[in-house]
């Protein structure tokens, strides 16, 4: 039977070894990406690079979003999520999008960035972004429903001026469960780009979820007027200028436990960045 909540410290460290290993791809593919390289030579640059080090199937395969398609400009169906031919540009905004599986510990990350030179809307968004990455977990930890964290999340883009982008992802979503798998011989088989093995368990929570039991999902729907459900959750706050001209997203695993919550780790990229600014503030 699949286990989807209290790990052992040892197992919650392979999903945080994982984690890494997908933040480790996107930040070398970063320094990897040149003017005119397609989204689809992005995403495989991606895959390559995972598949080098052992990643042996993929949650959903890679993503990258360059321009306006990283704010869902357009977005009117589940195929606009793939990688196209777009050309990246010096000043856009890109957005890299993994979920690798090894040895059946799955994680699920989103990487922004501003290719060439300086975006001020991008970098008002990261700061967003780390004020709701702040709010859920004291929202969790306060035992508001997942829908009343997502209403939250809600209100604290509009504040900023910006919009709710995560809820062009399919059903809404903020989050979803992430968890441990076995190996199959049907790891590599995928279905609209998302791994048949494990839509095996995802699909089934989702119908659920419908007659209101616990699904693996976290949305603003009925679905999810319910307290924090322990388990591990990769949350993908995804915020979309007004203009539709930006958007930018983080992507983590946050724990959850019977009797606390906390994100499983504290030095991605996002979250490290924030922390050394503000050291080499307080040192000023």
């Amino acid at each position: 039977m699949q286990k989807i909540a209290n790990f052992t410290s040892a197992e919650l460290e392979r999903f945080k070894e994982v984690q890494q290993l997908a933040y480790e791809c996107v930040q070398a593919i970063e320094l990897q990406l040149v003017e005119g390289m397609t989204e689809k030579e992005a995403a495989g640059l991606i895959k390559a690079y995972l598949d080098e080090r052992g990643v042996d199937s993929y949650l959903h395969k890679p993503f990258a979003w360059f321009g306006d398609r990283t704010a869902f400009t357009g977005f009117w169906s589940d195929f606009h999520f793939f990688p196209t031919d777009r050309k990246l540009e010096s000043g856009m905004p890109v957005i890299l999008d993994v979920a690798p599986t090894c040895g059946g510990y799955t994680a699920d990350i989103g990487y922004s960035f501003s290719f060439g030179k300086v975006n001020p809307e991008l970098d008002r968004m990261r700061q967003t972004l780390l004020e709701i990455r702040s709010y859920i977990l004291e929202a969790v930890l306060a035992g508001e429903t997942f829908k009343q964290v997502y209403l939250g999340v809600d209100e604290i883009i509009a504040e900023a001026g910006f919009r709710n982008a995560h809820q062009v992802y399919p059903r809404r979503v903020l989050g979803h469960r992430v968890i441990k798998t076995r190996n199959t011989r049907y790891d590599n088989l995928s279905l609209f780009g998302f791994s048949a093995r494990q839509l095996q368990w995802l699909v089934p929570g989702v119908l659920q979820g419908l007659v209101r039991q616990p699904s693996p999902l976290w949305n603003d729907r009925k679905e999810s007027d319910h307290p924090p459900l322990p388990g591990t959750w990769a949350i993908e706050p995804h915020l979309a200028s007004q203009d539709g001209q930006v958007g930018a997203k983080w992507e983590e695993i946050l724990v959850i436990t019977e009797d606390t919550a906390y994100w499983l780790d504290e030095g991605v990229p996002h979250n490290a960045q924030s922390v050394a600014s503000n050291q080499q503030t307080v040192a000023v």
